[in-house]
């Protein structure tokens, strides 16, 4: 579906340039455009390179291991039906983790193995659907609190922010905000799915 509109879009343009007869600033246009994407993906690299060293060095110091004890209490009143298998709590703990480091390329494997072993956990029990626990942690991923949001930052830096972190404090909020409506919602239609 996706391809199709991003195809459509290039036809349209293609036509529009050829009908008006700007097809030479078309062209300029895709060229410029191509010119400021790689410099701004060499400038999101360099400051994703540079925070993730940081993170990578809060990890050696046990920085995530320390929170992911402080959250398995969490985790286990989130995910009930999960909260006596050690290895989905463990999956999740981890994935929350890279989220809340601002790591979410990191967190994306993390989630997906946490969801696998809750849907190998369920399997005798899940007809069709999701379990409530799978619904809350796609909320709590959705939501994505993050205490530096490393890659929003890289992108502040690269549009010339002079101080990327100055938004933290509306994104705590707006992310927190997200979170409780969403398990607010969920815990409203728990058993409804499916």
């Amino acid at each position: 579906m996706l391809n199709g509109i991003w195809v459509g879009m290039i036809a349209i343009s293609i036509f529009c340039a050829a009908l008006t007869g700007r097809m030479d600033a078309l062209s300029q246009a895709v060229f410029n455009g191509a010119g400021e994407a790689v410099q701004l993906i060499l400038s999101i690299a360099g400051a994703m390179a540079a925070w993730t060293g940081i993170l990578k060095i809060a990890e050696a110091g046990g920085f995530s291991r320390l929170l992911e004890r402080l959250l398995k209490p969490a985790t286990r009143r989130l995910l009930p039906e999960y909260k006596d298998d050690p290895q989905v709590i463990q999956a999740a703990c981890m994935n929350l983790t890279a989220n809340l480091l601002g790591l979410g390329n990191a967190a994306t494997p993390m989630g997906i193995s946490a969801m696998k072993a809750m849907e190998k956990h369920s399997s005798s029990r899940l007809t069709q659907g999701a379990t409530d626990s799978m619904i809350r942690f796609v909320v709590l991923n959705t939501a994505s609190i993050q205490i530096i949001p490393t890659m929003l930052a890289s992108l502040r830096a690269a549009a010339g922010s002079a101080s990327p972190l100055e938004i933290l404090p509306a994104i705590w909020l707006t992310s927190l905000a997200a979170l409780s409506t969403g398990l607010i919602t969920a815990k409203l239609l728990e058993g409804r799915h499916g």
